[in-house]
């Protein structure tokens, strides 16, 4: 596929990634939200190539914060979910010669939403303290869990309706 497609479908990746996380916001203890965001970042992660994937996921979320007034956040979440996006999308290539595909798609989703977990809970220690950042490890497992879900069964059905193929994106290194 050519660039300029791989830039076209990450941008638009980059917008559901950035609706999905607007759409349903629930506040969590410590002046963040949930949100269903990670479903997307996770989808796009396993359709986009590396680079194209961490960029849809980091711009996406990073615009959302943006927009939803959550600026401190945008930054950090930047680089969370675009390393979310690389480490499922490393650990499915991984994982999926030696396993199954679902069972590789939940590990590399687990990867990567412990990788969000561990990335929020770091951020937020170092701007509000340790001790009161562990309030929201329970609300972003919920978080990371649901978009877990959700992201599986989209990227099932993706590839039941052959969209994976016609994106022809997974496994692309240039």
């Amino acid at each position: 596929m050519k660039t300029t497609q791989k830039i076209v479908i990450s941008s638009m990746f980059a917008a559901l990634v950035c609706v999905a996380t607007m759409l349903i916001k629930i506040p969590s203890p410590l002046k963040g939200y949930l949100n269903l965001g990670d479903c997307v970042v996770l989808v796009a992660a396993w359709m986009l190539p590396i680079g194209y994937n961490f960029l849809a996921a980091g711009i996406g979320s990073a615009l959302a914060d943006i927009f939803l007034g959550y600026i401190v956040y945008a930054p950090a979440t930047f680089f969370i979910k675009g390393a979310m996006a690389v480490i499922a999308y490393g650990s499915f290539l991984l994982l999926s010669k030696r396993s199954k595909i679902l069972l590789s798609r939940i590990v590399s989703g687990i990867l990567a939403e412990i990788t969000m977990i561990l990335g929020y809970f770091l951020f937020e220690g170092f701007l509000y303290g340790f001790s009161p950042s562990l309030v929201n490890i329970p609300a972003n497992g919920v978080q990371g869990i649901a978009g877990l879900i959700i992201g599986t069964i989209l990227i099932t059905v993706f590839e039941k309706q052959n969209l994976t193929k016609i994106f022809k994106l997974q496994g692309e290194q240039k």
